[in-house]
């Protein structure tokens, strides 16, 4: 079988502008921020994400990198909204397509079957359907329902983050919730998983039991070791979310003078510098 590892930086220079992109992660939730921090130091621009989003979507549209957005929400979770992300929506910045989530969930299943569409009744009666006119109905052929035919959402990348990985691409989440990366990975041409360890394959069920094997090796291109690579989000069991940086960030957000400051330090950097300068921040605040 292929080893599958590479850097972060190898694993985001096969992504060119213009793509369509899902990312992982749910909200402020296990989010392949390191990744995306890649992302950041390259001059890839006029993205499709597609995304669950929280701080990825954030910082994405922040750098101009998003031209259309594919949503069910964008959140901080401990913070409501993530004000970037507020900020370029206000601004007009982003072509946008927002669903209700059982739609995104089905847009990915969909796509992940090779289907155009799948039909179901959430949207039906609600506001998604006049916001989004390109939304058609189907009508049942064994009855009389009629049904929203939510279309795929086909990605040319996904990237997502796991708790372990070996290094052909089995996936494995440790924490509370799969966030549908499982359908990410599968909806995608192809996938990069970051991981807070590569392990051994005989060492994968060492912490979880085989339903924690979220999908297998079929579905990934790329395996990047990335200790601490969901920060600031969380990556439970392994860690919480920073919710000191997040405040953070969020503050910083929305204060240019501030913004440009909290740029300058966290961004822009590799991600050694990176985990360096968020440790600073927090002995800066008399944390350990």
């Amino acid at each position: 079988m292929p080893d599958k590892l590479m850097t972060i930086d190898e694993a985001v220079s096969s992504i060119e502008s213009r793509m369509t992109i899902g990312i992982g992660g749910w909200g402020s939730r296990r989010k392949p921020m390191a990744l995306v921090r890649a992302l950041l130091r390259t001059d890839i621009t006029d993205l499709t994400v597609v995304a669950f989003g929280g701080p990825d979507v954030g910082l994405l549209a922040a750098a101009g990198r998003i031209r259309r957005l594919v949503y069910g929400f964008v959140t901080l979770d401990s913070i409501p909204l993530d004000p970037l992300f507020t900020q370029a929506r206000e601004r007009g910045d982003l072509e946008i397509e927002e669903y209700d989530e059982g739609m995104f969930v089905a847009g990915l299943r969909a796509a992940a079957q090779r289907l155009e569409f799948l039909p179901i009744r959430a949207g039906l009666g609600s506001d998604v359907l006049p916001a989004n006119p390109h939304l058609r109905t189907v009508a049942s052929p064994y009855g009389d329902d009629v049904y929203v035919a939510m279309p795929a959402l086909p990605l040319d990348v996904s990237l997502v983050h796991m708790n372990r990985v070996d290094e052909r691409g089995n996936a494995q989440f440790l924490g509370p919730d799969p966030y549908f990366d499982d359908l990410f990975a599968m909806a995608s041409q192809r996938t990069i998983v970051s991981a807070e360890k590569v392990v051994p394959t005989e060492n994968l069920l060492d912490e979880g039991s085989f339903h924690t094997m979220l999908f297998s090796r079929m579905y990934v291109d790329g395996v990047v070791e990335a200790p601490n690579g969901a920060h600031f989000t969380g990556c439970e069991p392994d860690y919480d979310r920073d919710e000191a940086f997040q405040r953070h960030y969020a503050a910083a957000a929305k204060d240019p003078a501030a913004w440009a400051a909290f740029a300058e330090t966290f961004l822009g950097i590799d991600e050694t510098a990176y985990q360096a300068a968020v440790a600073r921040f927090h002995a800066s605040q008399g944390e350990s």
